[in-house]
């Protein structure tokens, strides 16, 4: 990058470092079974990025339901456990260590996931929008929690 390239990106972040006790994990995320842990970093990136951390609250119902996302970049990397997904009518298990690259637009629905599910979702820009769209096939059904730790 050349000089005038390096200072435009110096002015527009911050350098961040967020520890485990410095957010905590809240459910005011995108979907209510879920509970997510801010990173810091669309703060530090000026809204170009968000990194954060999701794992699961409730057991799963129904579902994210159908839908796509307007983003430029999305990975989602599995840290525990495991989660389902439709990406069209290709059903995919993502576990732990697996990295998901969601290209821009693509239809999709986590179904299903693991109690101790949680992941690193990275998206660009920080405020995607998620847009409901018509099933383009059935989802299977999701693997029930035990009735003691379920709520």
């Amino acid at each position: 990058m050349s000089e005038l390239s390096d200072s435009l990106v110096q002015s527009n972040t911050a350098f961040s470092h967020v520890r485990p006790q410095d957010t905590a994990f809240e459910d005011n995320g995108l979907r209510d079974f879920f509970l997510y842990r801010d990173l810091g970093i669309a703060a530090a990136t000026g809204g170009r990025v968000i990194a954060q951390l999701v794992k699961a609250q409730h057991a799963p119902e129904q579902g994210t339901g159908w839908h796509r996302h307007e983003a430029d970049f999305h990975i989602v990397l599995m840290l525990k456990g495991w989660a389902r997904f439709m990406y069209g009518d290709q059903p995919t298990l993502v576990a732990a260590g697996d990295c998901v690259h969601q290209r821009p637009g693509i239809v999709h629905y986590l179904y299903d996931y693991s109690e101790d599910m949680e992941y690193l979702e990275v998206v660009g820009p920080a405020d995607f929008s998620t847009i409901a769209v018509e099933a383009p096939c059935a989802v299977p059904p999701v693997t029930p929690w035990p009735a003691a730790t379920a709520t």
